[in-house]
């Protein structure tokens, strides 16, 4: 996602999350251009599992449900036959993601080159 965010003219700050107090919450949090905060959950996953544990379903949903913008950014990495693959998903999504995995259909979808505009501009509207 940093890599990604340096290929932008977008002005945002990311900010890594390592909170062992706080079970659930995001691995990155974004501040916009406008001051606002947006917080992004990050899996990588070979499968279709995404593993999202218990309580960042639960911080995830709990946080959708007030309109927070919280959001899961799956990484599918490359096999033999298929590119890596960037999925976004809005947190409303997180229950579905744990028990359906990559099934359930992503706001956005890049394989071969991955468009980090689009992505952050689905996050964090200018």
């Amino acid at each position: 996602m940093k890599a990604g965010m340096a290929t932008t003219n977008r002005n945002l700050t990311a900010t890594r999350l390592e909170s062992w107090a706080l079970p659930g919450v995001p691995d990155v949090m974004l501040c916009d251009e406008q001051g606002k905060f947006h917080f992004v959950e990050l899996k990588a996953t070979a499968g279709r599992a995404v593993d999202l544990r218990p309580h960042q379903v639960a911080w995830l949903h709990r946080h959708a449900k007030l309109k927070a913008s919280v959001w899961v950014l799956v990484l599918k990495v490359a096999t033999k036959t298929k590119p890596q693959e960037v999925r976004l998903y809005p947190g409303s999504k997180a229950s579905d993601l744990k028990l359906e995995g990559m099934a359930v259909e992503p706001l956005y979808l890049g394989s071969e080159e991955i468009d980090w505009d689009m992505i952050l501009g689905l996050i964090a509207p200018i």
